[in-house]
Parts: structure tokens; sequence; C-alpha cells
């Protein structure tokens, strides 16, 4: 299928042109019929040389351009519509104004009622204008008589469009939103890219919902690609709840955005406060220009957008497009620090904003970035970042060890935070080439033990539990060795020590020391007949005890006597 839009001036005969063509007349309020004018987008198809064609027709009064707006915004190609008796008018200066603002580049004049008078003038002065979008061929039609030159004029137009993606992120941009009896609520729009089908779950507004069914031009379909006119059947949802501009979305598949940096193609003088049209939503925004060809929009209501997204400014109050806009970045950095509005400036000048060094591929995606830089799980890594945070790995690593001098390694997470990266996984990445590996959660050197001095500390105590194994050593006999806190802690992370209570170490065999000890005892035991087996305290024997519960070594019977599994 194929979608065009209409284009031109009041009265100039657009709705008369698509009623001709398909058979349908396209405006369906009681008002328009009444006043015969068309105020709300209309709808029609056909189908010509075995191409379906659907035409969204838009009205041309000064007074409904933003749903002129919405009607072009998704739409690819213009039909665009010139009297001869009248030929250029204002709307026709307004309307080229915004195809050009949106950037459309795919356009056919038609020259209406060339019965009235000769449409040479009209074409001619028309071509001069519509040259800004490109190339624009042009046919001319009477009020009766063969349409074929237009048929095969519009053959060639969307024989050039380029192909879409039918693998695309869907955004539906809802131009229309209505209740169907017995059907619940249906919103229609133009697909430009990706496949709808019925049961997929979409997003709309942050929500989930689901598509109960799908209709393209008037007929019920399973699967709809894009581009087409479509209307989805949504379950579940109140038709209060949806409205012109709102869109549907494949789910985490889009980033909502209240703030974006554009390049600006102007037209006229930019004010402060604006209204944004892309897609069919129309948002205000605050502008702060940056640079001559760029600026930033602070939307009142957040937007799905992506890099590369074309939309124009417009002045509601003096009817005019201020300016074309295109998403350079929708997740533009903090202008705080004096300065950073010209350095931002300076890099929005070159048409193109670097993405996130680092980001998650999804994500990227979502901004519209290419997925360029070394996949690493879930994350995309630009290879300067990752060589920046191997160069700082051994800095931040030996900073650390220096203050922490008997520590096993450094943990993982604090060396994470310490290199800035969002993810446990990347430190691994990070280490490569330097030296340093990763084991029970820290990072430390291949081979790395405790330090010289709490070795010695530890032989010493080594040769105490050699004849008392199970005498822990009490608080001033560890301070006299120059083991505190941290040494202790080391020498237990090392196995070079057992901390069977607060203060109280063993040595790292007094678990199985204490079993052989217990084996000659006559089954069950107390804690008293333990504790003098083992020559020790009850400080040291209660812990013991418990650790050997823990360990499943021993088992407590109900009368708190111990025995051997």
């Amino acid at each position: 299928m194929y979608v065009v839009a209409t284009a031109g001036h009041v009265d100039h005969g657009k709705s008369t042109l698509v009623e001709r063509l398909t058979g349908t007349w396209p405006d369906r309020l009681a008002e328009e019929q009444r006043r015969g004018l068309t105020i709300e987008l209309g709808f029609a198809w056909t189908e010509i040389d075995g191409r379906r064609l659907a035409f969204v027709d838009v009205p041309g009064h000064e007074r409904f351009v933003p749903n002129m707006l919405a009607g072009v915004g998704p739409v690819p190609a213009v039909v665009f519509v010139v009297a001869a008796d009248e030929g250029w008018m204002p709307q026709s200066a307004e309307h080229l104004a915004a195809l050009r603002a949106l950037g459309v580049r795919h356009a056919l004049l038609v020259v209406t009622k060339a019965d009235l008078a000769d449409p040479r003038p009209a074409r001619e002065e028309a071509l001069s204008h519509l040259a800004a979008l490109g190339r624009c061929d042009a046919v001319a039609v009477g009020r009766g008589g063969d349409l074929g030159p237009l048929r095969r004029a519009l053959c060639a137009l969307v024989d050039r469009l380029p192909a879409p993606d039918p693998a695309a992120d869907v955004r539906l941009w809802v131009d229309r939103a209505f209740t169907v009896r017995g059907a619940g609520t249906v919103v229609t729009g133009t697909l430009a890219g990706g496949t709808l089908r019925a049961g997929d779950e979409l997003e709309l507004a942050g929500e989930r919902v689901s598509v109960r069914g799908l209709q393209a031009l008037g007929t019920g379909e399973r699967e709809v690609t894009a581009v087409a006119r479509v209307a989805v059947n949504l379950r579940g949802v109140d038709r209060g709840q949806v409205r012109r501009g709102d869109a549907l979305l494949t789910p985490g598949a889009w980033v909502h955005t209240s703030e974006v940096d554009v390049a600006v193609r102007a037209q006229g003088e930019l004010h402060r406060e604006l209204v944004l049209h892309l897609g069919a939503a129309a948002v205000a925004v605050h502008v702060r220009p940056l640079g001559t060809d760029a600026a930033r929009l602070r939307l009142r209501e957040p937007l799905p957008l992506r890099i590369g997204d074309t939309g124009l400014l417009r002045d509601p109050g003096e009817h005019r497009i201020a300016a074309g806009v295109t998403v350079l970045d929708v997740r533009p950095p903090p202008l705080r620090r004096r300065g950073s509005a010209r350095a931002r400036a300076a890099e929005l000048a070159s048409g193109r904003v670097a993405p996130p060094p680092i980001a998650r591929a999804a994500e990227l995606r979502a901004m519209g970035f290419p997925l360029t830089g070394k996949r690493i799980g879930d994350w995309v890594v630009d290879d300067e970042a990752m060589t920046r945070a191997r160069e700082r790995a051994l800095s931040r690593f030996d900073e650390w060890s220096r203050r922490n001098p008997v520590a096993a390694g450094m943990p993982v997470e604090a060396l994470r935070q310490a290199l800035d990266l969002p993810a446990a996984e990347l430190v691994r990445a990070a280490l490569d080439g330097t030296g340093l590996e990763v084991a029970d959660g820290l990072v430390r050197r291949p081979g790395a033990g405790l330090p010289p001095r709490v070795l010695s500390a530890l032989a010493r105590l080594d040769e105490r539990f050699r004849s008392q194994p199970f005498r822990a050593p009490e608080a001033d006999d560890l301070a006299g060795l120059g083991l505190g806190a941290r040494e202790l802690a080391a020498a237990v992370r090392a196995g070079r020590l057992v901390r069977i209570a607060d203060g109280v170490f063993l040595g790292p065999d007094a678990p199985a020391r204490a079993a052989e000890a217990l084996a000659a005892l006559t089954q069950p035991f107390t804690v008293s007949e333990a504790r003098r087996a083992l020559g020790t305290t009850r400080r040291v024997a209660v812990p013991l005890l418990e650790l050997l519960d823990a360990r499943r070594i021993t088992a407590q019977a109900p009368d708190s006597r111990r025995h051997l599994r």
C-alpha cells in the first residue's frame, strides 16, 4: 500500500480530486458537508494499475492548519493541488512551508479546474515554488474528462518512494480515535514502518495495550505492514484514554523525552514559546537557541522520539511556520556550567551527536543511534571509553590497595564505582591487559597474598595452636602481634584463621581437630564435657560447638546435649 496526502489552498478541489480518483467523498462530518468545507482529515482509497493507494485529505483553510499537519506529518508523499483559475494562494505558501519544514521530498503537482482557465501560468508559478521540495512532476485536470494522465503520474510518484522497513519498531501516530459498538475503541493512523499483527502487545501512553483486530482499506487483516493506513481495535481501552497525537509503540523501543536538541531550518523569527508538530502530535515547547542552526526544545508533554525525526515549529498566534527541525539528541546533557551552551552549540553545528560511550543496546536503538562499538553482554561500549577505563583501573586499584594494605583484594563494586561504569559485568572487560584478575568478588593481582608482617604474626599463632589448638588468643595478645580488625579479616579471607565469634579466632584446622577430640566422648555429650575434652573455656567451647552444628559435624538434641553425626 502507498499513502499520499493532499495539500493546497482552500477550495482548490482537493476533496473533489480524491472523490474522482476513489469514488469516496472524504468529508465525513455533517458540518463539513453542510458548509462544503474540509475541516477534519478525510480518508479514501483506490487501486491503480495494481498499486493500492490511500489518500489522507487535509483541510486547506488557515484555521485548520493543525489538522492538516496531523495528516501530513507521518505521510511520505503529497499531491499538491493548485486551481488553474486562482493560481498560487496564501495557503499554498503555508502548506509548502509546512512540507519543507517536515522534510517531504516526494510531491506531485495537480493543477485543477483546467477547463476554467489556461493551466499553464498556474503550473509554472507553482512549480517554481515547489522546486524547493526537489523533483515534482505536474499534471492538469479539468472538472471532468480523462484521469489517465493523473493516474499514471500517481504511479510514477509512488514508485519513487523509498521502501519501508517491515521489521522496524512500530510508532503509529494516532490521528483519529472513535468507538465501534460491540468492538470498543478504534484508532487510526499511517503506519510508516514496521508490522502490526492482531494479538500484538503495544504501548500507549505508558500502558500496555492489546491489539484486538486490524483493518486496512476497510478490510479486516491479521497482519499489516508499512506503509499503510490502518485502523487498530484496542482491547480494554476506553475512548477517553486516547487522543490525536498519542502513539502506539513497540514496547520499550522508544525514548519518551521532554527535552531534545534539534537542528533548525528557520523560516522566520524563533520565539521562546512555540508549538512542535511531529507526526500527528502538537505539543507546546519552550525554545532555547543554541547558535544559529540549533536549539534545545523543552516539551510541555513527553513524546516518543528518535534521532533523525523531523517536525516543525509553528507560531499559532501569528499563523506561521517558524522553522523545520530535525532531532539530533533525545537525551541532551544539562547546560548548567558557564560556557556549556556554547560548547553544545559547536557540537550540534556538525549535525551529528556522538552516542553515549557506554549504553545498553536497547537504549541506543530506542534513541536512534547505530549499534557501533564493542558488545559486552547487553552493553555497547565505545573503544575509547573502554581504553580510558582500562587506564584508570590500575591506578584506582593501587590507590585502594595503599589504603587497605592487608585486604585480600578490592571489591568489584568498589572498582566499578571508581571507574564510573554502569554495571559490574563491564569491570572484567576493563581489566583486560592490566594483569589484574577477579576472584570471589574481589579484584587482585594473581598470586597476591598477605603482607610479610601479617604472615609473621600468623606464624607465631600457628606455633601456639599446634600445642593448644582450642585456646583462642585474647585481644591483648592479638594487638601485641599487630593483628587488628583489618589484619584478622584478611587472615580469615585467606583461610589462615577461623572466626568463631566476635574477637575469638582459632587455627584453620580447629573444627576438624575438635571433631576428633569429641569422638572420644560418650555420645551424646554436654557442653561441659566438650569443654573439658577440648581443654578450653566456655568463651571458646560454646561458639565452637555452634560452628560445628552449622557445618553439620555435630547435632544438638532437645535436651541441649550433642552428638557427632
